[in-house]
């Protein structure tokens, strides 16, 4: 069963991107955590459990509150917590914006 209710069904207007893509104030909703591009692998590495057990999971609506230049991290606005994630690790969350 999908949490997410509205992402049941594919929408052509939807599109996946990391994280990192949305600008400060733009919102998605979390495709998946891991693999850029794919689901899968062997099981959670750390990091993705952890984001997950801070809120971070599929079908989530997240913000960016803050994109910090250089490469610098993420600030963003998930299940109404502020959390700072490293480009690194946002760059593999997967999210779901309208086109």
């Amino acid at each position: 069963m999908n949490m997410g209710g509205e992402m049941a069904m594919a929408d052509p207007r939807r599109r996946k991107v990391p994280l990192t893509a949305l600008g400060n104030g733009q919102s998605g909703f979390v495709d998946c955590i891991g693999q850029v591009g794919g689901r899968g692998g062997r099981g959670c590495r750390g990091f993705e459990r952890r984001l997950m057990d801070l809120g971070l999971t599929c079908g989530t609506k997240v913000t960016v509150v803050k994109s910090a230049p250089f490469n610098g991290p993420v600030e963003i606005l998930v299940r109404g917590s502020r959390l700072v994630l490293g480009r690194g690790i946002a760059e593999r969350v997967l999210v779901e914006i309208e086109s």
